[in-house]
């Protein structure tokens, strides 16, 4: 009876003291996903990839995507805390700095090659017919940059025409109902707008190296998860490539995740940048590099008056998440 109460002490004693360790040892905790916002333009599309087939997971990090029609809408509720990244065009992102300079933009998602377009009502032949009609355009960001280098080929400016602040998402109902006569936009837009009638003016061919859009982080993300923000980045790539070779399947998870017709989906007009791509835009010694893109778009707004003074570009790109960690 001795022998068994000695070992009931010591097995109750072990116990214990396992428990006792277990209270002691600290608890992993595990981060959250990284939330970004997303629109409706086809170079965000690799991000809904790699979430499906999970390439962010397999890099090691998770990621929230929430796709918004109006991302425009976004960009205060990513400067106030929001969201931890946030997908904006270049010109976009330039703006945006003037009033929060505490973020970087660490990858190239895409140049638009031609998928941006200004679609215009069938009576609109060139470019000249449009002087003294309504044009929509997402004022004060690259749509009126684009916009603005489009009128130059038939040197007018903005004044020749009446410049009408919209999201690419309205331009195919103000076409039908006339309070616009020509717009900026792209896919699926595009399609809507050509089921309308509406005939294509000029494309984002024409302006090689203009349209850029990539994903920026917040400052203090940047700061605070800097291995997450690495493996997004892989994970991005991965998705990229991915989608480029097999373009069915990659069409059909988007088609499934947006909800939108397949066949408004296309990699046609958009060059989806790879890392050597990116690697390239971010060196400030190549002549097409990212910050001289950004000098154009920091000039032009000065002069618009939608800025005061140019930021400091060479703070506004982090290109070490484009890199193995040392």
């Amino acid at each position: 009876m001795f022998k068994l109460l000695r070992y009931v002490s010591i097995f109750l004693i072990v116990v214990c003291l396992l428990f006792a360790c277990h209270a002691w040892t600290p608890t992993e905790l595990k981060r959250p996903p990284l939330k970004i916002p997303f629109g409706y333009f086809v170079g965000e599309y690799p991000g809904i990839i790699a979430q499906e087939k999970g390439f962010f997971k397999a890099q090691g990090v998770d990621v929230e995507l929430i796709h918004k029609r109006y991302i425009q809408l976004e960009q205060a509720n990513f400067s106030a805390g929001k969201y931890d990244g946030i997908s904006l065009a270049l010109g976009s992102f330039i703006i945006l700095s003037a009033t929060n300079p505490d973020m970087q933009g660490v990858i190239v998602i895409d140049e638009s090659t031609g998928a941006d377009v200004i679609v215009t009502q069938p009576k609109i032949k060139t470019i000249t017919d449009l002087k003294g009609k309504k044009l929509g355009a997402n004022l004060g960001g690259f749509s009126e940059v684009f916009v603005t280098e489009m009128l130059k080929t038939a040197n007018l400016t903005s004044d020749d025409v009446n410049l009408v602040k919209l999201e690419a998402s309205e331009i195919p109902q103000r076409l039908k109902n006339n309070t616009i006569q020509a717009g900026h936009t792209w896919e699926p837009h595009l399609f809507e707008a050509m089921k309308l009638g509406g005939h294509i003016l000029f494309t984002s061919k024409k302006t090689p190296g203009l349209i850029l859009d990539l994903i920026i982080f917040r400052g203090e993300t940047i700061r605070d998860r800097p291995e997450d923000i690495r493996a997004f980045v892989r994970g991005w790539l991965q998705a990229a490539s991915y989608w480029k070779a097999n373009v069915q399947e990659g069409n059909a998870i988007i088609s499934k995740a947006l909800k939108i017709p397949s066949n408004t989906i296309s990699l046609e007009g958009v060059n989806l940048t790879d890392l050597s791509e990116n690697q390239k835009l971010f060196q400030s010694s190549n002549p097409n590099s990212i910050y001289k893109t950004a000098k154009i778009y920091a000039d032009f707004f000065i002069r618009s008056g939608n800025m005061n003074r140019i930021p400091e570009l060479k703070n506004l790109f982090n290109s070490s998440f484009l890199n193995p960690p040392s």
